[in-house]
């Protein structure tokens, strides 16, 4: 018997080496390339409806009340749409002015990023479990009806985050918001330049 070796070339080493390093920083590249809002999603117009009566499983303590101010524990569960609730939440507590906080988790969202040239929305869609970090928001009326408007920064399996402008936000287990509200009415204006309603505080 006899024992055969086989030989790498230094040349053929050197082509392997450099397939590798080459596959490597691509790989690098687009991993940490950032996406940009218009190539993750489309257009949505900041005067999209917001849909009621997606959240059949929240539920509402009021915490404190006092003459000009309640605290409210408005709880969603799993298969509830958190802005929908919050909207239906502050027409049936007459919510005229109003801030509020939240934290729990999530198993997908549409978030946005204002393109104020545009006057669009561009959609952030986050297809996957991840925790809310952070979220926080306020409530004022326009036309007599309330307006709520939150943010959210959400953690992904991997410690990334991504953030925007809520415009859905699909419950799974639970999100925790606490609403402080005012009995001093906030009012909303139509902005021309960005096409949002803006709070306007001489109202």
């Amino acid at each position: 018997m006899y024992k055969m070796s086989k030989v790498i070339s230094v040349q053929t080493a050197r082509h392997i080496l450099t397939v590798a390093i080459l596959s490597a920083s691509t790989l690098f590249a687009q991993n940490a390339r950032p996406q940009t809002a218009s190539s993750s999603g489309g257009i949505i117009s900041p005067s999209r409806p917001i849909p009621t009566g997606l959240a059949p499983n929240m539920q509402v303590k009021l915490v404190k009340s006092s003459p000009d101010e309640q605290i409210y524990a408005v709880i969603f569960h799993s298969g509830d749409e958190a802005l929908s609730g919050l909207t239906d939440f502050a027409s049936q507590y007459h919510i005229v002015d109003a801030h509020f906080t939240a934290i729990g988790a999530i198993r997908g969202a549409t978030l946005g990023w204002l393109n104020p040239a545009e006057k669009q929305y561009h959609a952030i869609p986050v297809a996957e479990q991840c925790e809310v970090l952070s979220m926080i928001g306020d409530i004022a009326t326009f036309n007599g009806k309330p307006v709520i408007h939150t943010h959210v920064v959400l953690g992904r399996h991997d410690g990334t985050t991504v953030g925007g402008h809520v415009w859905e936000l699909h419950v799974n287990p639970t999100l925790e918001v606490f609403v402080t509200a005012n009995s001093t009415p906030l009012k909303k204006k139509p902005d021309d330049a960005s096409g949002m309603k803006m709070i306007d505080p001489t109202q």
